[in-house]
């Protein structure tokens, strides 16, 4: 492949310049650094969802949760027979 050079980069400039115009430029640039900052955060979320998926997650156990400050206590076979509807 050949290599690009500097009169290869000016030639470029010049019909980028020629296409667009010099009032347009610097909106297609600013919109330009746009697209990469979003794109650039977005990849960066999927890389610490990513992370998070692959750590593993511990269960809080009966003991562990608390309900205003109290342990929670295992549900009673009677509690169950209430939800039920019975």
């Amino acid at each position: 492949m050949p290599d690009i050079g500097a009169p290869e980069i000016i030639i470029i400039a010049i019909v980028i310049l020629i296409l667009f115009g010099t009032k347009k430029m610097p909106d297609a640039a600013r919109s330009l650094g746009r697209s990469l900052r979003i794109f650039k955060s977005e990849t960066r979320g999927l890389r610490a969802d990513e992370e998070q998926e692959k750590q593993p997650q511990a269960m809080p156990k009966a003991n562990d949760v608390l309900i205003d400050g109290r342990p929670l206590d295992p549900p009673t076979p009677a509690d169950s027979d209430r939800r039920d509807g019975r």
